[in-house]
């Protein structure tokens, strides 16, 4: 498939050289690496330090959250991912927003629903019953499946997006494996305790935050802590990984673009490209070695200037930072 699928100068040159059904099924070829779209596609391909192995470890042994920071794009999130590829295991997770709350991770009930049905004139052998609107969240999920004998992963993406609160909120239902469900009402009971089968190791969990926000201290005695730092052995070893997906680049292409790469990442900027920048764009740069000409463009280009690099918007996502380099 050509690079160039959005070319009017091509079109203004030769109008009749291609029809708008022509351009159309040339745009429905596109396919997304998979390694951008996909945490799941991508897990087989991270590559997990010694530190972090170590660290694992250490989670798993203390049945313990493990807490992951690090800037973004270092790769905190494929960490559950690649755990749940290692042991074929699910991902439970949570993507946390400044309105989460603790229900969120344990279940939610929706109340509107109940009182439409509750408010419905019900056959004589039928009644409303509560927990038909109740959503199982993350953790109530993996506690369902570590009780059925299967492992199971529970994601907290970015957890310092939430409200300073919510981390302590969630302490005793992470603990322990363990919360009330007040709304269930079945065969006449009402409420009903989700709990972790005694013997029975708890779900991994698997916690990560930018460090935008300090964390409570009662929260981060419980976990195992690790930080990912942004070193060129982690790009190389991404880089690596990932070979594959650019493999019209030439050694020397890739080992120039990753030294550009860093040279922009020196420089004071507001938003600097991290790991996934790179990779989206070394796959771009590959799209477009379609002659020895195009390579040896790119080549000239990757040796200029930082202004006059292929493709800069892929890597530098910032108006003031583009005017930075330029």
């Amino acid at each position: 498939m050509p690079f160039r699928l959005f070319d009017p100068a091509a079109l203004a040159r030769a109008p009749q050289s291609s029809t708008a059904a022509d351009r159309r099924a040339l745009l429905a070829e596109r396919t997304a690496p998979p390694s951008l779209t996909s945490h799941r596609e991508a897990a087989p391909s991270y590559v997990a330090s010694e530190e972090l192995t170590s660290a694992v470890n250490a989670a798993l042994h203390l049945c313990a959250p493990l807490l992951l920071t690090g800037e973004p794009g270092t790769g905190k999130t494929q960490v559950a991912y690649h755990l749940a590829w290692y042991w074929d295991v699910p991902v439970f997770s949570l993507d946390v927003r400044s309105t989460t709350t603790a229900a969120d991770l344990l279940y939610e009930f929706d109340a509107v629903a109940y009182f439409r049905e509750a408010n419905t004139p019900q056959k004589p052998d039928e009644r409303c019953i509560r927990h038909k609107h109740i959503r199982r969240g993350p953790l109530w999920q993996a506690i369902d499946a570590v009780n059925e004998g299967k492992p199971a992963i529970v994601l907290l993406d970015e957890i310092d997006k939430a409200q300073r609160d919510f981390p302590n909120d969630i302490l005793t239902a992470l603990d322990q494996s363990r919360f009330a469900v007040p709304e269930w009402d079945e065969n006449g009971v009402e409420g009903k305790t989700v709990e972790r089968k005694p013997g029975t190791p708890p779900p991994i969990v698997i916690i990560t935050s930018n460090s935008e926000r300090r964390l409570p201290e009662a929260f981060l005695r419980r976990c195992v802590f690790h930080h990912i730092e942004f070193t060129p052995e982690l790009v190389r070893d991404a880089v690596g990984a990932h070979r594959q997906e650019f493999a019209a680049l030439s050694d020397t292409q890739v080992t120039l673009a990753i030294e550009r790469f860093f040279e922009i990442r020196t420089r004071s900027l507001r938003k600097k490209p991290a790991t996934a920048e790179l990779i989206a764009w070394l796959i771009v740069l590959a799209a477009q070695q379609g002659s020895p000409q195009a390579a040896a463009h790119i080549s000239e280009r990757l040796g200029g200037t930082l202004d006059a690099l292929p493709e800069l918007s892929v890597l530098v996502k910032d108006r003031d930072d583009l005017t930075q380099l330029r």
